[in-house]
């Protein structure tokens, strides 16, 4: 008998074992990532309020692909930036039930290196 795995299934129930234990603040608020296959989304979340702070994503017009290593990277870079105009300089990093490799792991890098502190 052919067992079908259901992988999104895995990343949720992952997802909320990671939610369990992390929560935005709004002196440290939360940086959730989004991955399908084609593009690549970020929101900073201020859980006590439930309110999305800042959201960048490969969607955006000045982004011409949104499935490679590049585009997540550019897309950390944008929300970090986008955070410094709110005043916004210290998050909790939630990588949504992924695994911390390949698209994932360039957003966080691009995030840093645009001066977000996680």
């Amino acid at each position: 008998m052919f067992i079908r795995k259901d992988t999104n299934k895995k990343r949720l129930h992952r997802h909320v074992r990671v939610r369990a234990k992390v929560s935005g603040t709004d002196s440290r608020p939360r940086l959730c990532v989004y991955r399908s296959n084609d593009n690549i989304s970020v929101q900073i979340i201020d859980d006590t309020t439930g309110s999305t702070l800042v959201a960048a994503s490969s969607y955006e017009k000045e982004f011409e692909t949104g499935g490679n290593k590049e585009t997540a990277k550019k897309v950390g870079m944008l929300a970090a930036k986008r955070a410094m105009e709110k005043g916004i300089t210290e998050v909790i990093f939630d990588r949504g039930g992924y695994l911390y490799h390949g698209r994932v792991l360039e957003l966080a890098a691009g995030a840093r290196e645009a001066g977000l502190k996680f």
